[in-house]
Formats: C-alpha cells, sequence, structure tokens
C-alpha cells in the first residue's frame, strides 16, 4: 500500500477484548497505518501491539463519554479519517448516545468507510482498493429525488 491510512479505533466497554483481539489479529496491518483512538481503547491498544512488537502510530483523544467520540467526528468531518472501526454495544445503554450517533453519521455524511463489526472491519481493511490508485470514491450525491421524473 502506498497511502499511510488514518484509522480510528472505538469500542465500548463491552467490546474492548473483542477490539483487543481485532487488533492484534491485524497487528500487521495496522502497524503501517496511523491509528486515532479513543481513551481507554487507545491505551489497551498500545499495549496490545507493543506486546506483538508493533511501536504503533497513535493518538489517544479523551474517552468516549468525555467527547473522544466527538473529537474523531471533528476529524472525520475535516478529512484526517480514511477508516472508521467503531465496535459499538448494541445490548447496553450508552451516556454519551448523542456523540456516538453524531459519529456516524459524519462518517456517513462525509463517505468516511465505517465498520461497526469485526467482520465488516475485517472486509474493509482487506479491499483492492486501498491499493488501487487510480479509485478515487464517488462524492455522495445530496441532491432531491424526483419521484416524478
Amino acid at each position: 500500500m502506498n497511502k499511510k491510512l488514518t484509522i480510528a479505533l472505538v469500542a465500548h466497554d463491552h467490546r474492548k477484548v473483542d477490539m483487543v483481539d481485532w487488533v492484534i489479529y491485524n497487528s500487521d496491518f495496522l502497524a503501517e497505518h496511523h491509528l486515532v483512538c479513543t481513551g481507554t481503547t487507545g491505551g489497551l491498544v498500545r499495549a496490545a501491539l507493543q506486546e506483538e512488537g508493533v511501536n504503533p502510530d497513535i493518538t489517544c483523544m479523551n474517552s468516549g463519554p468525555m467527547g473522544g467520540d466527538a473529537e474523531i467526528a471533528a476529524m472525520v468531518v475535516r478529512k484526517e479519517i480514511d477508516l472508521a472501526v467503531f465496535l459499538i454495544d448494541d445490548l447496553n445503554p450508552q451516556p454519551h448516545e448523542a456523540d456516538i450517533m453524531m459519529l456516524l453519521r459524519q462518517c456517513r455524511v462525509h463517505n468516511v468507510p465505517i465498520a461497526c463489526n469485526r467482520y465488516s472491519a475485517d472486509l474493509m481493511i482487506t479491499s483492492n482498493l486501498w491499493y488501487n490508485e487510480e479509485y478515487t470514491p464517488m462524492k455522495p450525491l445530496y441532491s432531491k429525488f424526483d419521484r416524478e421524473e
């Protein structure tokens, strides 16, 4: 891959073990890229990668409830994130639900791929499109659909 990606990694408390396992499994790929994580997740990711012998290029934001999701959403808006992996705990309420929805929405609006489970994350990081220099993602077309035509 010619391009160093900036990949956001976020995991709710009940999904952090899953994120660490995913990071270890994909440590060779992740070692080549810049990682941006919410606070607690970032500390766990750093420790896991260092245990694998990787010195990660990682930036830790605040924890999610303290604004980390919002900080990453702002990076998405500024086009500083290429891919997001957000392992969401759908089985327990989150006190910062509005920030979570904002991050998901900004990824959709700004056409940033976002994986919310391991399978989609694996599919995204193994896509040949990351290696295709001729591929440019199409910008979303936000125009009104006329049902009468």
